[in-house]
């Protein structure tokens, strides 16, 4: 009983060990608040601890912390304590870093105190070592064509600025900076030269920061280098999106560039690095990969569009010019033209000009449909025709007399469409040219493009002339090539310039009777064959129909069609004469685009010609 009862008493003197779970969590309170004081109150060392502390918040940009405390272990007689938590960090733009470590406290009397260690603010920091956020950046998407090739990659431009205030008279200045970026042009065409006289006027008007121009990647340092020491000028290297090619379709790559701008950008990722005192990286305690965004594609094939470049330029002192369209899909593929027609815009996509022969694609179309005409129908082609007192002549006037509707078609009578037009009743003409999509609008961003217009044809002396692409008829290249690219797919296709941005069509028409279209396609091969595009050298099977539209000061030059390679297009030489100058600009295109993809495919040769 004595036994028991001094065992009983030695147990109950005994002293509970002290609980360091209130210092712990003080602690940890404090430094959620970034309460420097009570920090101070509870560490050991609090000099080297809080700038630690003060340059993890910073670094992590640090919107809150939540720091939950978890278990907590006396050991060593009660005197030393590991305090197991979690800190939960809320960074910019919603993202967190969250993970678990420890602190280590020790007793003093009855006072416990938290023992400054780096990996109290994170397991994987080292001695005078911090945490800091940094953005993992995106690659910038390039822009392909739609045959894969890179045309537009992320890089640099340099643009030129002026500040005025620093100016005294503009006039040396302009001259200076005229000088440098003419010289460049010397060098390099794609430069757009300055005209000193100008840019003085542009610089005496502005106030402050006036931008003058952008130079391209290749071009800018030399400028920058040329304009050093010149008094308020200032030339920046700025994150562009430059084309590999600067002689690739300049003005329709400036402006897809403007467009995909915000579309080029991935998803920043994010990362929590340490660093030493000096902010160089260590290592990475957290990581989160960028999402770069995928490639853009546009319509232009690169091919095709050097291959249309090539062939316009055989006419340099012409305005020449093709547009290519994809039938399939609606990609604009080319948008090719000379120098002399630059001149005068884009007039490719949206010069209106009679079409001439071309055109009786769309009587024929109408005369199928409205006259119950199929390609056997018989019907006149005399040299001449006085249709209301309109005298219509063939070209020399040739005579072929009654023939089949085909062979009409096939050698081009200006006689026999001005009849079937004329006959027509007023309206039937134009809308069978919006079902092959002349005069239907397109808002396609990156392209600016008017298809055409087609008179009602109220009075027959408008029909007449209509039948054969001349009076008030007008239709631009985009606008007949749409009409090749409708006779190649059934129904004209919605065209595009880039992917994912939608074009608006102005309104909604129905496809031509698919009857019509077979019947189309049939004359606009014996164009080709036998009429009056025979004897081309491109191989693959085409389809086409030449026009010469007369003008006062002379005729232009046409040829619209389609090869089986899903490629339509509209050749124009503005007063090129015959049609023959469309014709040979057109073959050499297709030549010279087989030669490229047969020079890519080892063993491999262009198909015989048709």
């Amino acid at each position: 009983m004595t036994a028991l009862a001094a065992v009983f008493t030695l147990a109950s003197c005994t002293p509970k060990p002290v609980d360091a779970s209130p210092a712990a969590e003080d602690f940890l309170e404090a430094l959620a608040t970034r309460d420097a004081s009570t920090i101070a109150s509870l560490i050991d060392v609090p000099a080297a601890a809080q700038p630690v502390i003060d340059a993890t918040w910073d670094g992590l940009q640090a919107e809150s912390l939540d720091a939950r405390l978890g278990e907590v272990d006396v050991r060593e007689n009660g005197n030393v304590a590991t305090a197991h938590y979690t800190l939960d960090w809320r960074l910019p733009r919603e993202r967190t870093l969250s993970y678990e470590t420890a602190l280590t406290l020790t007793k003093t009397d009855e006072d416990w105190t938290v023992r400054w260690q780096p990996t109290l603010l994170h397991p994987r920091l080292g001695s005078n070592q911090h945490l800091e956020l940094h953005p993992v950046t995106a690659d910038r998407a390039s822009v392909v064509s739609s045959d894969g090739v890179e045309i537009l990659q992320p890089g640099t431009m340099w643009r030129i600025l002026v500040d005025t205030d620093e100016v005294g008279d503009v006039r040396p200045v302009a001259a200076d900076i005229a000088a440098a970026v003419n010289a460049a042009h010397g060098r390099d065409e794609t430069v757009a030269r300055i005209d000193a006289a100008a840019l003085a006027e542009q610089l005496d008007r502005a106030s402050g920061v006036y931008s003058v121009a952008m130079i391209n990647h290749l071009e800018g340092p030399v400028v920058a280098g040329e304009l050093a020491d010149v008094p308020g000028v200032i030339v920046n290297d700025e994150a562009a999106m430059v084309n590999m090619d600067p002689s690739f379709a300049p003005d329709i790559m400036a402006r897809v560039s403007t467009i995909v701008a915000e579309d080029i950008d991935g998803a920043n990722g994010w990362r929590v690095t340490a660093v030493n005192e000096h902010g160089a990286p260590i290592d990475d305690v957290e990581y989160h990969p960028a999402q770069p965004a995928p490639a853009i594609r546009i319509g232009l094939d690169h091919d095709i569009q050097q291959a249309a470049q090539q062939a316009v330029d055989l006419r340099p002192e012409s305005q020449a010019m093709i547009v290519a369209v994809r039938p399939s899909t609606g990609q604009v593929l080319a948008v090719a033209q000379t120098k002399a027609a630059d001149e005068k815009g884009d007039v490719a996509l949206s010069g209106l000009y009679p079409p001439g022969s071309v055109f009786k694609i769309i009587t024929a179309a109408a005369g199928l449909e409205e006259q119950g005409l199929d390609t056997g129908s018989i019907v006149p082609c005399p040299g001449s025709m006085n249709i209301y007192g309109r005298i219509v002549n063939n070209y020399n006037q040739f005579s072929l007399g009654n023939v089949p509707l085909e062979r009409a078609f096939a050698s081009s009578c200006n006689t026999t469409f001005a009849d079937i037009s004329t006959n027509l009743a007023p309206g039937e003409l134009a809308d069978t040219a919006k079902q092959f999509g002349l005069g239907v609008d397109f808002q396609i961003p990156g392209l600016h493009t008017v298809t055409g217009t087609v008179p009602e044809g109220e009075t027959p002396l408008d029909r007449t002339e209509a039948g054969y692409g001349q009076g008030l008829d007008l239709a631009s290249p985009f606008g007949l090539a749409l009409v090749a690219a409708t006779a190649a797919r059934g129904e004209t296709p919605v065209p595009v310039l880039i992917e994912g941005h939608a074009t608006t069509v102005s309104e909604e028409v129905p496809a031509p009777d698919p009857a019509t279209v077979d019947q189309i396609r049939q004359m606009m091969r014996s164009v080709v064959t036998s009429g009056t595009a025979r004897g081309m050298q491109a191989s693959g099977e085409l389809y086409g129909k030449t026009g010469e539209a007369e003008i006062n000061e002379g005729s232009h030059a046409w040829f619209a069609g389609f090869r089986d390679d899903d490629i339509a297009f509209a050749t124009l030489v503005v007063l090129g004469g015959g049609s023959e100058a469309a014709t040979a600009i057109t073959d050499h295109m297709f030549v010279t685009l087989d030669q490229m993809r047969a020079s890519r495919v080892p063993g491999a040769v262009p198909e015989p010609a048709a």
